[in-house]
């Protein structure tokens, strides 16, 4: 596309070129001169990075052209270490990384965000326990209300809602802001927040060593409509499922995702890449993990 309209540039120079006795022509010329080689340099760039990207040169989070396709409403996150790009890396057909499996229950049926991340840092040599996590957390305290068919409780993107401890009282969970806050005190620098990006992003972190803490449902497939409904909060509406769950994410091979379930207390559970993928992503592609000075 940049080259023909280099061409359509070129033509328009040359014809230009013999008309510019006028002045009223000259000042057209210039203008359109201008306005051609602004096309052009923007082309030239959009081009550049499709062929990057084509190649498997990724962001870590290519956020503005993620936003708009999120299910849920899922708060991403821009810092510096979101831009850093991706080096170049031959991934492996498969990968197994080593993580502790930690057991959500009995003590918290809403903890699986918090113990997922206790698996996490605990596999980065952080110990921690999954009931201080549950402490800690950031909380939204949004009382639970329902006014005819219509729920008013908190945003996961602000801190937990409700109840985590158990099922007798309302509550949903977190979303991965928060998560990724709490793990920041304990790896400063070091948590790397991949919301927003592609599964091949978790592959990569999976090939230098690093499990990936995500959000998906109970089902590890898409979900169908009705499985989602709308909550006014506290900083607008949004939309959530009662499916929702947080697992850890250790391998992958040609045909399945591996992972660490707290709720089913299972270690290297597997999941169809596929059916994990559109979970995943139905679930407004929601990750975090941490960053390994591997040498390549």
């Amino acid at each position: 596309m940049f080259i023909f309209l280099a061409g359509v540039s070129l033509t328009l120079f040359l014809l230009l070129s013999k008309l510019r006795s006028s002045k009223l022509i000259a000042n057209a010329y210039k203008k359109a001169a201008f306005v051609y080689s602004l096309l052009f340099l923007v082309l030239f760039f959009i081009s550049i990075y499709g062929h990057l990207k084509q190649k498997g040169f990724y962001p870590v989070s290519y956020l503005d052209e993620i936003q708009m396709t999120l299910r849920p409403n899922v708060k991403l996150h821009s810092e510096k270490q979101n831009n850093l790009s991706l080096i170049k890396l031959e991934y492996k057909k498969s990968v197994q990384v080593s993580a502790p499996i930690i057991s959500q229950l009995p003590e918290l049926p809403r903890g699986c965000e918090v113990t997922s991340l206790a698996m996490l840092l605990n596999s980065a040599g952080v110990t921690v326990d999954k009931m201080h996590l549950a402490n800690i957390v950031k909380k939204d305290y949004t009382p639970y209300r329902k006014e005819g068919n219509q729920v008013y409780f908190g945003n996961p993107n602000s801190g937990f809602v409700g109840n985590m401890y158990t099922l007798t009282e309302p509550g949903y969970g977190v979303y991965h802001g928060p998560i990724r806050e709490l793990a920041e005190k304990y790896l400063p620098e070091t948590i790397i927040d991949i919301t927003g990006s592609n599964i091949s992003t978790i592959k990569y972190y999976l090939n230098l060593g690093s499990p990936v803490w995500v959000i998906t449902n109970t089902l590890y497939s898409e979900l169908p409509e009705d499985k989602f409904e709308s909550w006014i909060t506290p900083t607008g509406p949004i939309e959530i499922t009662y499916k929702l769950h947080s697992v850890l994410v250790t391998g992958y091979d040609q045909s399945y995702i591996y992972f660490n379930d707290p709720l089913t207390n299972t270690k290297n559970k597997k999941a169809k890449i596929a059916d994990f993928e559109a979970a995943w992503v139905q679930m407004g592609r929601q990750a975090i993990t941490y960053y390994q000075d591997v040498k390549m």
